[in-house]
């Protein structure tokens, strides 16, 4: 009997990164629309995409949307987003950062994929792949913009594979460069140090947990301080004792991780996409650093499900689903779970941003988008833009930018109208005083209401300005480099 070859696309070892390439094309589809429809915001597109730039040009990472003389390193501490330097210098635009983010979180999907096909068979790996790719904390990141943790999550996928492979070597190495990419992220690699000593060697482990918890304290103590604009950690304040002391603040601790509700949502939400049987792993306890420092924060974006801040969480909750489920013996059950592993991302899916790719705006260009980039392309490159929220990362590759109707001094950011500060130095400001359609996040105006920035864009005509366009909402004015009560526009490095 002749015994066919199998096809190439039914091939174990290609499944993962099967689903990998059209995740990828999935979330690079959403994060690409989102930034053709002027979605995507300075802060924080732009702020990275200025970063990364300098990176490129081989500069210290100083950011001017975040003010005169900001570097981005004393704000997080994310010394491997040098990584993408090569990468941005080949193709400087926007775009490269978020297709890259794309990919990173694609990748991720791979040795979960992996792990599933080895211990649950060719389809189940289908439903885990699905169920994660889909999953909510990995939509939220993947339509947001472009963040430093996306670095993050494949390291934690692979290093959460090798611990339930027993390869604690291989788990301490990958998740070892967590250090590079967020300060809190030590923590992380302390708590993966933790579950070696318990489950295999505990030299090895002990080692990881010191390593984590030393380089967390060096860059919150040491490092960030010392390349802060402010001189001291830019978030500690979101992390004061919220009840006057430290002792108060921890006896209160308990009942604060579920006030307001919206946390005690979150924390159900995280877990949700494993049918909430990963709470059934040892592995779950690697979630509770990142968890930790967000229910604790006084700064109320970090509570819900919106931003990136839940996809570092995505890949030990699907590690923990794989722990429990690889040691079921009844295949009935296994089902069931994955089932209803299934049957919740298909519920989650239309409150988060991949249900955008179904909506008719999303793949329509509006008169006010068309309005809004002939006036940005009236601007020349290499000049000094002060720029809406919004239309700032549509100038960041060949601009230097700053946020209107602010600007930005020492770190800080200060509104023009304040007599003891300077007036707006950018050659040029372009503003945008239409909110966009769909927005899930911010407010359309962010950061100031619209009457506030109609009055800073009136104010900035006493400096100087000339309205050199106006179309459907969009409002270009430029000052002349050789008037001579204009100062010179601030340094960028």
């Amino acid at each position: 009997m002749t015994v066919l070859p199998t096809p190439w696309y039914r091939r174990p070892g290609l499944l993962p990164w099967a689903w990998a390439a059209a995740l990828c094309l999935l979330y690079a589809t959403v994060a690409v629309r989102r930034h053709l429809l002027m979605r995507t915001t300075g802060y924080d597109l732009g702020i990275f995409e200025q970063a990364v730039r300098a990176y490129a040009d081989l500069r210290a990472p100083v950011v001017p949307l975040r003010g005169e003389g900001f570097n981005l390193l004393g704000d997080h501490f994310h010394p491997l987003l040098a990584a993408l330097a090569p990468l941005y210098r080949l193709w400087p635009s926007p775009l490269t950062l978020l297709v890259a983010q794309s990919a990173l979180l694609a990748l991720s999907a791979v040795p979960l994929v992996r792990w599933a096909a080895r211990v649950l068979g060719r389809r189940a790996a289908h439903a885990v792949a699905a169920g994660y790719g889909l999953s909510w904390g990995i939509a939220s990141a993947a339509a947001f913009d472009f963040h430093e943790v996306t670095l993050a999550v494949p390291l934690l996928a692979w290093s959460v594979e090798a611990l339930g492979r027993q390869r604690w070597r291989a788990a301490a190495c990958w998740a070892a460069p967590l250090l590079l990419v967020k300060e809190d992220l030590g923590l992380t690699l302390a708590a993966v140090g933790g579950y070696i000593a318990y489950k295999g060697p505990r030299r090895l482990g002990l080692a990881a947990v010191a390593a984590g918890v030393l380089g967390s304290l060096l860059e919150f103590k040491v490092l960030l301080p010392a390349l802060a604009t402010t001189g001291g950690y830019a978030h500690g304040s979101n992390l004061a004792p919220a009840h006057g002391s430290l002792l108060a603040t921890l006896a209160h601790a308990p009942l604060d991780v579920l006030r307001p509700e919206l946390k005690a949502t979150t924390l159900i939400l995280v877990f949700a996409p494993s049918a909430l049987l990963a709470l059934r792993s040892p592995l779950a306890l690697l979630t509770l650093p990142t968890l930790g420092w967000r229910m604790a924060s006084e700064n109320g974006f970090h509570w819900g499900t919106a931003f990136h801040y839940s996809a570092i969480l995505m890949p030990v909750v699907f590690a923990g689903l794989l722990d429990v489920l690889g040691r079921e013996t009844d295949r009935r059950t296994v089902r069931a779970a994955l089932a209803t592993v299934l049957a919740v991302t298909a519920v989650l899916l239309p409150s988060f941003p991949l249900a955008q790719l179904a909506q008719r705006a999303t793949w329509h260009t509006t008169r006010h988008l068309e309005a809004a980039r002939a006036l940005l392309d009236r601007i020349p490159d290499g000049a000094t833009v002060a720029a809406s929220n919004r239309l700032a990362p549509q100038l960041t590759s060949r601009c230097t930018v700053v946020l209107f109707p602010t600007f930005p001094v020492g770190g800080r950011l200060y509104e023009y109208r304040r007599k003891d500060l300077p007036p707006p130095t950018a050659e040029w400001i372009i503003h945008d005083a239409q909110a966009p359609e769909a927005w899930p996040y911010q407010p359309g105006h962010w950061p100031y209401p619209l009457d506030q920035q109609r009055a800073e864009l009136k104010a900035a005509r006493k400096h100087g300005y000339e309205v050199v366009a106006a179309r459907d909402g969009v409002t270009l004015l430029h000052r002349s480099a050789d008037r001579s009560d204009t100062p010179r526009a601030p340094r960028t490095s």
